[in-house]
């Protein structure tokens, strides 16, 4: 049977306060009053997608950052780049990368292996950086809470620009300079940049310094950066809502649709997509998990590689192997799915889901636990364990903060870090039973007196004939949609079920017809075949509206987010 979401259906706002957005479609100036825009021009701002006014020198520590490298660069100092293996570190990398070589400098990349190395900056890899000649190391997406690999980097003589996103600790790595728009101090700048956000600052800053004080013209425009910008930021769910990240995701996405760069015209070709097509869908979908298919099986070498290529031959090669990783990455997915369920065993009671295997795909656990929160909406842990130390990944749900909750436990672990809701972790495989008890009982004792259930936030409630390409197209005024400024979801009540079968792969998808008498449309319900038998013969249903285009032909289509009896 059915088991749907608690509904949240937002109020209609009263006719005085939709007044001032008289011009805009109904539906839409609904949308857009239920997220907090009180007046036509903040709305109409957000919607133009207008970049704050950002000083990228106003950012803690850019000065001292850009004085170091561009002393470097004028030594032909030995630069590395230091990046993470997620697509949000490769973008980084790239960029960081392919600016500084515009500027000359003499500049190598290094993204840690994620089995071999792990997460973040590590003292082999910075000795051996040293021992190389090197003799700074710009960090992009990681460092911040690298206070002992700072350190083993200050010990041999090498100097480290950290430049990161992700929450602070309690004590900031001994770096040169610290560029996070989270530090306490840092009062300027956007704190909810993807890693690749701030290393597009600091290119900012490096590129106006080139061009007000050296004689050379820089070969290179801030444009030119701004399609790994939007790559990074979408694929790394940094949220949406915030002004700074949707100017630089929608000037991005402008760039994607002109497909300059040779790797990404080969990823997308190898992903389906065609350049005009790109949206933040895609880039979520299709883009960013072939980019992070490498870390997580490979090497991130291989998307680094892809995305600096300008071989025609060479990035279609590069991107055909990412798309065969990729599809790897999808069954041992859904493998470990199954196999993290049975070890956790799950019942009603199970306040966070815990479960650890040698087995486990290091660089799939992530996702593993992403699927499991969101089936049983409980707090995951997911390990693998290798032979003396593990390696987790968390994921969690609003109502508690898992980085709070390993900060907890930071006597237990040789190393976490994180959001709110996604972290990781390396601990000794002897304390993996002391922090099982104690994440199950500090997730116990926040936990226990709430009724945890998904809840489906709902922009506006509506009739079938009010469903037209008008409202389509005004409601795409809102893209790029993601996390923390989803797509508007819409419900209609009392909807007849004229007719309804399973479809796709093992039957997993619901198509539906779907009438409440004013007008019928075709729906897709994605993982709901199971309910193909059960439905009752009038439902209410919760969507988002999508164009379906067949054959030349276009029309509009129900994506169903829910589905319950109605009354």
């Amino acid at each position: 049977m059915l088991k749907p979401k608690v509904w949240q259906v937002q109020p209609k706002p009263s006719a005085l306060e939709r007044a001032g957005f008289a011009k805009l479609h109904p539906i839409l100036a609904q949308v857009l009053w239920q997220r907090g825009f009180r007046s036509p021009a903040e709305a109409e701002a957000f919607l133009r997608g207008e970049p704050p006014n950002s000083d990228p020198f106003s950012l803690q520590g850019m000065a001292k950052a850009v004085g170091r490298i561009r002393y470097a660069i004028r030594r032909g100092e030995k630069i590395a780049v230091y990046g993470d293996f997620d697509a949000d570190g490769v973008t980084s990398t790239v960029l960081l990368v392919t600016v500084l070589r515009a500027l000359g400098a003499n500049v190598q990349p290094y993204i840690p292996h994620r089995v071999d190395e792990g997460y973040g900056l590590n003292d082999a890899a910075l000795i051996g950086l040293a021992k190389r000649g090197f003799t700074l190391c710009i960090t992009v997406d990681c460092g911040i809470r690298s206070v002992h690999e700072v350190q083993t980097a200050n010990a041999h003589k090498l100097d480290v620009i950290v430049t990161d996103h992700h929450s602070v600790g309690t004590e900031l790595p001994p770096a040169l300079a610290v560029i996070n728009p989270k530090q306490p101090e840092c009062r300027s700048g956007e704190p909810m940049l993807a890693g690749v956000g701030v290393t597009f600052r600091l290119a900012q800053a490096l590129l106006m310094v080139a061009r007000e004080q050296d004689r050379h013209a820089v070969p290179l425009q801030e444009r030119d950066l701004l399609d790994l910008v939007a790559i990074g930021t979408v694929a790394d769910v940094v949220p949406l809502n915030r002004s700074e990240n949707r100017s630089l995701v929608m000037r991005g996405i402008a760039e994607l649709h002109q497909a300059r760069r040779v790797g990404v015209r080969a990823l997308l070709k190898a992903a389906g997509v065609q350049p005009e097509d790109v949206d933040a869908t895609s880039i979520g979908f299709a883009i960013g998990p072939r980019l992070n298919a490498a870390g997580r099986l490979d090497s991130a070498m291989q998307a680094y590689h892809l995305l600096m290529s300008d071989d025609e031959a060479e990035a279609a090669e590069r991107a055909s192997a990412l798309n065969r990783l990729n599809a790897r990455r999808q069954e041992l997915t859904r493998e470990m799915q199954e196999q993290a369920r049975r070890i956790a065993a799950l019942d009603g009671d199970t306040p966070l889901i815990f479960a650890a295997d040698p087995a486990f795909a290091q660089g799939v656990i992530g996702l593993v636990a992403s699927r499991l929160t969101e089936e049983y909406y409980r707090p995951s842990v997911i390990l693998h364990c290798g032979e003396s130390e593990s390696h987790g990944s968390c994921r969690s749900i609003p109502e508690f903060n898992i980085t709070e909750a390993l900060d907890e436990c930071a006597d237990l672990l040789l190393r976490h870090g994180g959001h709110a809701q996604a972290a990781g972790f390396t601990i000794h495989n002897s304390n993996l039973g002391a922090l099982r008890e104690r994440l199950m009982a500090i997730a116990r004792e926040q936990l226990s007196a709430r009724d945890l259930q998904p809840k489906l936030n709902i922009d506006a409630e509506v009739r079938l004939d009010q469903i037209t390409f008008d409202l389509y197209e005004a409601l795409q005024t809102l893209e790029p949609c993601g996390n923390g400024f989803p797509q508007p979801i819409l419900c209609a009540r009392n909807l007849h079920v004229l007719s309804a079968r399973a479809v796709g792969n093992d039957s997993a998808h619901l198509q539906l017809r779907l009438s409440d008498g004013t007008a019928d449309f075709k729906a897709i319900a994605f993982n709901f075949g199971k309910h193909a038998q059960d439905l009752p013969p009038v439902l209410d249903a919760a969507f988002q509206v999508d164009l379906n285009a067949w054959n030349g032909a276009q029309e509009l289509q129900l994506n169903i987010k829910d589905l319950r009896p109605s009354g």
